[in-house]
């Protein structure tokens, strides 16, 4: 993986990240493929709409099928029949979410699928084996997402552990590497995946700067790919998350991509953006969209309500999406009283092209050095 900077607007940053399987522009949305799909959309219209680089869920494809069963079908892209980047995050966040199913160590965490109430363990080495097997171009150490709210102690104890575990997940991709050079490898998929495989390390730390930036430093000593900052929009209020964001992204390698996890809102982005952050995911445009909310270029609407019952206007006038190009919203708020499927299509549809559409033009503001205009244009729709 190369990660290049192209231009600035004060801290914004327009740049690209080029892997063996394709660019990635950023700043860059990344649309969540859970379980190796996008919700409602195929492969070929994920590409139609702009989408260079979809994430994929280590924990739920763990569960099922099954990593042993990807791997064995050549892989997670040809399993999907994704040809574009894979990100693959480690599993961390979904067994935080488990709380009340799991126990936690020095090794890893036991758990209780939520899916039958087996019991399975993931630590370091299990989540890096995992997604070696699933063999996306950017993987993710192994951490623990630090809950809101936690005490400074309970703050620190998991920071370290962190550390802890993405050391090892490190140690684990260069001795795995060494033994596919020394022709040692017993490795079954792919030897070429993991040696193209980046590996992000994830900045922990709650809301306490100094665990933060303790965080940040003891993850650069280690050495990594990219950095991510993990455990925000857990619940904390918003301006405690601004106050993070801003505070580490300066501290941040210039040299390396910078990723803040599971941060959806267009306007957490925006701040975020205008901090330094280049990648971003969340499931907010497509679960929104199966819901009936929907993102505009004047703000959100919610399609089931009864204004919209004779509406013949497409949905965004100023979208160039299939949905909007073709369809009225007095027919997109019939398709979802009816509960029809081709609701959560079209809704889905037209929620990531505004996502990736909106992106495009940040892209092009910071490009022209109008960054700060484009975000106070979008202020006032935002909040």
């Amino acid at each position: 993986m190369n990660f290049e900077i192209l231009a600035k607007d004060a801290n914004t940053r327009l740049g690209k990240i080029t892997t063996s399987r394709g660019v990635i522009n950023t700043p860059a949305f990344m649309p969540v493929g859970t379980q190796a799909t996008v919700k409602a959309m195929s492969p070929d219209e994920m590409k139609d709409i702009g989408a260079e680089i979809i994430l994929c869920n280590t924990y739920h494809l763990y569960l099922r099928p099954g990593h042993e069963i990807i791997s064995s079908l050549g892989g997670l892209h040809r399993f999907m029949n994704w040809d574009r980047p894979i990100l693959t995050d480690s599993g961390g966040f979904q067994v935080f979410s488990l709380s009340a199913l799991r126990t936690i160590n020095e090794n890893g965490v036991h758990f209780r699928s939520h899916l039958d109430g087996s019991m399975h363990f993931i630590g370091p080495i299990e989540a890096m084996e995992i997604q070696r097997a699933l063999g996306s171009d950017i993987c993710m150490a192994f951490d623990e997402c630090t809950p809101y709210p936690a005490s400074h102690e309970y703050a620190l104890k998991s920071l370290a552990l962190t550390t802890k575990w993405a050391r090892r997940c490190k140690e684990w991709m260069q001795d795995a590497r060494y033994r596919i050079q020394d022709k040692k490898s017993d490795i079954v998929h792919h030897e070429s995946c993991i040696m193209n495989q980046s590996l992000f390390g994830i900045i922990q730390g709650g809301t306490y700067k100094d665990l933060r930036k303790r965080s940040l430093e003891e993850l650069v000593e280690i050495g990594f790919d990219g950095y991510a900052a993990g455990g925000l929009s857990v619940g904390e209020p918003k301006d405690e998350m601004y106050e993070i964001i801003n505070f580490i992204t300066p501290l941040m390698p210039e040299n390396r991509p910078r990723y803040l996890m599971g941060v959806g809102d267009l306007m957490d982005m925006l701040v975020a953006v205008e901090a330094g952050f280049d990648m971003f995911d969340c499931v907010m445009p497509t679960r929104n969209a199966r819901n009936g909310t929907l993102f505009t270029s004047t703000g959100r609407i919610s399609i089931k309500r009864t204004e919209y019952k004779a509406d013949k206007e497409p949905l965004d006038k100023n979208c160039g999406c299939y949905t909007c190009r073709n369809f009225s919203k007095a027919y997109l708020r019939h398709l979802f009283l009816a509960k029809e499927i081709l609701s959560m299509r079209l809704n889905t549809l037209h929620n990531l092209y505004f996502y990736l559409d909106f992106f495009k033009k940040m892209r092009e503001a910071i490009k022209k050095e109008k960054f700060g205009d484009f975000k106070k244009k979008w202020e006032p729709l935002l909040r």
